[in-house]
This record gives structure tokens, C-alpha cells and sequence, in this order.
């Protein structure tokens, strides 16, 4: 495993020397590096620098470029303006340092991290005996993106599914069960996703009437909540019964996701039942939590309602009962004391952004949230319809997941038939890339949006092979598959002796930016960033394809050698960046 200095690290680290070598009395100093479109890169630091010394900016320049150390790093460095420095790198450093992103194998000379610490992720949160619907979808998909990039850094990452498996709800299905015992039986004892839900609503609907009009069977219900909270064993076996069948839906909806969800994960509000009692003792005795009117709340300055009253964080209701923060803080000691976190990140629909912020406060008023560990909420906003309004139905329901990632996938797979002769394709591999594509397309679409922005859902769009969607970016990764494969006996070797291009410098320069931009996606929890980033490389690519034939008679065979190194690198780079995203790159499409 390499780890390789991208090449604005390592003129970094070359110009930080330079000033502290030319103007020792500055102490260390910022160079204020950047991209430009005047030069490869443009150092800004020595304008604040001369401020600060009360000198000559563009004689300060001049003497930071005489202390730069000679080598092939730097093509040209030119003073401008006050004092601006625009640096061109040389093509052999850039294909120098390629080269050893390419040798570095999946990792593509991205190091890990040296001290890595454990964050514990919590995404995909369903609801037990429920349907999962379009308002699940950012959640799964911006969470297992996250899992996938921190993992990838090298940090120690916890999935949690803290699903909602608990509650007052639940009497009544179970007493239901009780009474007719066979529902959630089936014949081959095989369910699928489908059979699992179409038998969960069947109960929920058949008792929900029940319920509404019988009010002998609502007080069974009533008294069989309280049998669930003590713990009656026959209840839990019941409640079980949902759960279990439950969990055969959502692993059949994680599955056409494209997701690994196991059980080991799934630890929902049941799974700190034991905790609660003790969670509330311990903040009313520390005083972080106060009676009030025989509740036990957390109150907090700047959280006043619209008649300008504190509105607290109720943790145990007036009627005993625990509310939604009693279960968030006891999972937060939970991930802290036992599973020895750091971080905790909850992908969460903004709405909850004020429980959110009142439950770490809480937290980090008892001890358990410190400097040492921190919690962020990765709030995310709304999936909108193409009319800009939340997604429905055209009877105004919420649009099923299901429903939604089965019209993506069909639509896909005519996009995909549609092409499949020019690269004969077989009926099987049309399906497959269908799946692909869909599913893909629903991803990107969700990822290369700012998590907290809204966004509508165009299906006509996402699967668009023109303009920011995956299909892009895949037809770009199978192209460069396809291209390789017609190289025959020419094989991708990096020559450094070589003079670039303008679109293969560029391209080359973007390759290189792919560990910085992982980096700042991870610390930021964006990933949105890394979407942004490959379809520039994407882009990159079109214009190196329009400008640089790869395969040609007329080049000399290291020109060749040297496009496919290209070009290669540029398939891997997609094909991980991809991968992290949790969306798959077809070899033919």
C-alpha cells in the first residue's frame, strides 16, 4: 500500500519551505494554494504576508520563487499582479506521480488514515409492520455512501439501523396475531419481500378496523401494550413474529437498492429498552433534566415556542411512558460507553433538526458529548416531484420505494435495449444493466445533490446518458472498457518523457485530485462532492476523447501507451469513485 503526495501537496509543502526559507521572520506561513485557469495552480499567501511584514508583495514574490529548490516539479512560476504566484508543473511530474497512483492497486496511492477513530453511522431507518416509501430513500442511499468512503479512509465505522420496532402501535397488531394466529403464516413458509408486506398489511388493516370499532378489542389492545413493556415472554415471541417478517420486506427492498443491510446492524428502539429507566435517573440526579408538571424535561434557553415559552425535551411523559429522546440518549450512551465511538452521525431528515439539536445538547450536558466525541446530525431535505411539490402519487399517496426503484429500473432497461445492438449485448446482460442503470441513475441523482437541499425526482432525466446523471459516468467507464479492449497488443504504460496535450494535462491533473477530494468529502460528510468530482472527470474525458485520439496508426506507439495509461487510470478512478457511492459500473453498455 503507497501512499502517494498528490501534486498540489507536494508544491505545497515546496512553496511553504520557499517562504519560510526566503522570509524566516514571517514564521511559518500559508501559501494559499488554488487551481487557476491562468496556470496549474496559483499561490495567493504572499499578499497577506507582505501586509504583515509591510513590504513589497511582489518583491517578497520574487524572492520566494528564487528560493525554490530546482528539481522536475515546477515548469514555470510566474510573478503577477500584486504578488500572485502562477505555477506550471511539469508533464513528466505529472505522469510521475500517476504512475505511482496506478501501481497502488484500488486504493490508487489514497493512504489511509493514520490515526483512525470509530464512528458509528446511524441510516436506514424503517418502520416495523410498514411499507417503506420514497421519504426512506435519502437516508439509505446518503448513508451507505458514507460507509462505504469512511471505511475506505481507514476509519472504524459501526452501521446502526435503528429502526422503529417499539411502541403503543404494536398492542394492537400483537393482540390481533393473538386472537388469529395464522396470518402471518405462509404456504411454502418461503416469504419474499412482497408476500412478507402484502401479509403485514393484511394484519394492520384487518386490525386497525378492528380497533376503530370494537371497543372490547381496543382495551385487549390496550392491556397487551402493557404486557409488551413488561415483558411478557408470550407477547415478545408475538411482537418477534413482526419483526421477523418485517426484516424478510426490507432486506428484499435493500437488495434492489443494491445494499448490504445485516442483522447485526439493525438495532432498533427496542434494543435500548433496558436503558431507559437508568438514562432518566441519571440526568435528574445530575440536574440536566427537571420535573415539570410530572414530566421529566430538559429545558433550554434559546428553544422558546410561538408564545415565547421554553419548549423542553420531554424524556419521560407525565403518564410514565418514554418518549423518542429517551431511546436517542440511551443509544447515545449505548455507542459511546459500549461501542467506544467517537463520532456519531445520524442521516436524518432536517424536520428533526430541533429534536437533533436538543438531544445532543442533553448529551453533552451529561458527559456522554465532549471533545473527544461529537455527534452530527447529516440532515437531508425532500424528494420532490417534478411539479416542486413532495413526492406523490397521482391519487396524492406516498409513492412506495418499491414502486419508484422497479419504474427506474424499467425505464433503464429500454434506455439500455435501445443501445444494446451496437455492442451486442445479450438479453441477460440487458437486464442486468438495466438493474444497474436504474438503480444507479436513482443513487446519483440523490448523492450529487447537497444532502440538505431538496430535489426533484425526474425519472426522464436520471437516465439521461447527456448532462450530470450516473448513466454519464458509466457509458464513460464501458467506453474506456471498450476502448482497451480494442488495443490489442498495446498495453497502457505511463511515459513521463513525453510532452502532454492541453486536454491530457487536464485530464491528468483531475486524476490526481481524487485523494484530496475524499479527504474533504469524509471530513465534510458530503457526498455530493465526490459525485461533482467524477462527472468533472467524465467531462475531462469527453474533452480528451474530442481532442486525443487513444488508438491510432498515425501516433507512435508510446503516444498510444501513454493515452491508454490514461485513459486506464481514468476507468479505475470511476470505477472506485463509483463504487463508493454504492452505484456500479457495467463493462458494456
Amino acid at each position: 500500500m503507497a501512499s502517494v503526495p498528490s501534486l498540489a501537496s507536494t508544491l505545497q509543502q515546496q512553496l511553504a519551505d520557499a517562504l519560510t526559507a526566503a522570509l524566516p521572520e514571517a514564521g511559518t506561513a500559508d501559501p494559499l494554494l488554488r487551481r487557476s485557469d491562468r496556470a496549474d495552480f496559483q499561490a495567493n499567501g504572499i499578499l497577506a504576508l507582505a501586509k504583515k511584514l509591510k513590504g513589497n508583495p511582489r518583491e517578497l514574490a520574487s524572492k520566494v520563487t528564487a528560493a525554490l529548490p530546482a528539481g522536475d516539479l515546477i515548469k514555470d512560476i510566474e510573478v503577477s499582479g500584486p504578488g500572485f504566484l502562477n505555477v506550471t508543473l511539469t508533464d513528466g511530474a505529472i505522469i510521475r506521480t500517476l504512475a505511482a497512483r496506478a501501481a497502488d492497486g484500488d486504493r490508487l496511492g489514497v493512504p489511509p488514515k493514520a490515526a483512525p477513530g470509530t464512528t458509528v453511522i446511524d441510516y436506514a431507518q424503517p418502520n416495523v409492520a410498514k411499507e417503506m416509501h420514497v421519504g426512506h430513500l435519502r437516508s439509505a442511499v446518503i448513508g451507505d455512501a458514507m460507509v462505504q468512503i469512511l471505511e475506505f479512509t481507514g476509519e472504524n465505522v459501526v452501521r446502526r439501523h435503528h429502526i422503529g420496532d417499539w411502541g403503543t402501535q404494536f398492542g394492537m397488531l400483537i393482540q390481533y396475531l393473538f386472537e388469529h394466529p395464522d396470518e402471518l403464516k405462509h404456504e411454502d413458509d418461503k416469504a419474499d419481500g412482497e408476500a412478507a408486506m402484502s401479509s403485514l398489511n393484511r394484519v394492520y388493516k384487518a386490525s386497525r378496523v378492528l380497533f376503530d370499532s370494537d371497543e372490547e378489542f381496543k382495551a385487549r389492545s390496550r392491556d397487551r401494550v402493557v404486557a409488551l413493556q413488561a415483558g411478557d415472554p408470550e407477547t415478545l415471541a408475538h411482537w418477534q413474529r413482526f419483526v421477523d417478517e418485517s426484516k424478510i420486506y426490507f432486506y428484499s427492498v435493500f437488495n434492489k437498492l443494491d445494499m448490504e443491510i445485516d442483522d447485526p446492524d439493525i438495532v432498533g428502539e427496542s434494543g435500548y429498552n433496558d436503558m431507559l429507566e437508568e438514562t432518566c435517573r441519571i440526568l435528574e440526579e445530575t440536574g440536566v433534566a427537571v420535573r415539570s408538571e410530572g414530566a421529566l424535561c430538559v429545558f433550554f434557553d434559546d428553544v422558546k415556542g410561538p408564545d415565547g415559552n421554553p419548549v423542553p425535551l420531554i424524556v419521560k411523559k407525565t403518564n410514565g411512558g418514554y418518549g423518542y429522546a429517551a431511546t436517542d440518549l440511551s443509544a447515545i450512551r449505548d455507542r459511546v460507553q459500549n461501542l467506544k465511538a467517537d463520532t456519531l452521525v445520524y442521516v436524518v431528515d432536517a424536520r428533526q433538526s430541533l429534536h437533533f439539536k436538543m438531544v445532543f445538547e442533553t448529551a453533552r450536558r451529561a458527559g456522554w458529548l465532549n471533545e473527544d466525541v461529537k455527534a452530527h446530525q447529516l440532515a437531508f431535505g425532500t424528494v420532490l416531484g417534478k411539479d416542486g411539490k413532495p413526492f406523490k402519487t397521482r391519487e396524492g399517496t406516498t409513492v412506495r420505494l418499491e414502486d419508484l426503484l422497479d419504474e427506474a429500473v424499467d425505464r433503464a432497461t429500454t434506455v439500455v435495449r435501445e443501445k444494446a445492438g451496437k455492442v451486442g449485448l445479450s438479453e441477460d446482460e440487458i437486464i442486468e444493466n438495466g438493474r444497474y442503470v436504474g438503480v444507479g441513475a436513482v443513487k446519483y441523482a440523490d448523492l450529487s445533490t447537497s444532502a440538505v437541499r431538496d430535489y426533484k425526482f425526474d425519472l426522464d432525466q436520471m437516465v439521461s446518458l447527456n448532462g450530470d446523471t450516473s448513466v454519464y459516468l458509466q457509458y464513460a467507464y464501458a467506453r474506456i472498457r471498450s476502448i482497451l479492449r480494442k488495443a490489442g497488443d498495446a498495453k497502457p504504460t505511463a511515459h513521463p518523457e513525453l510532452e502532454l496535450a492541453p486536454a491530457e494535462r487536464a485530464l491528468g491533473l483531475h486524476l490526481d485530485q481524487f485523494g484530496a477530494v475524499l479527504d474533504e468529502v469524509a471530513e465534510g460528510y458530503e457526498p455530493h462532492k465526490l459525485a461533482a468530482y467524477l462527472y468533472q472527470l467524465a467531462s475531462h474525458l469527453t474533452t480528451f476523447y474530442d481532442q486525443c485520439q487513444v488508438l491510432s496508426d498515425e501516433n507512435p506507439a508510446e503516444v498510444v501507451e501513454n493515452r491508454l495509461f490514461l485513459v486506464e487510470l481514468t476507468a479505475r478512478t470511476l470505477h472506485q469513485g463509483m463504487k463508493l457511492l454504492g452505484i456500479r459500473t457495467p463493462e458494456r453498455l
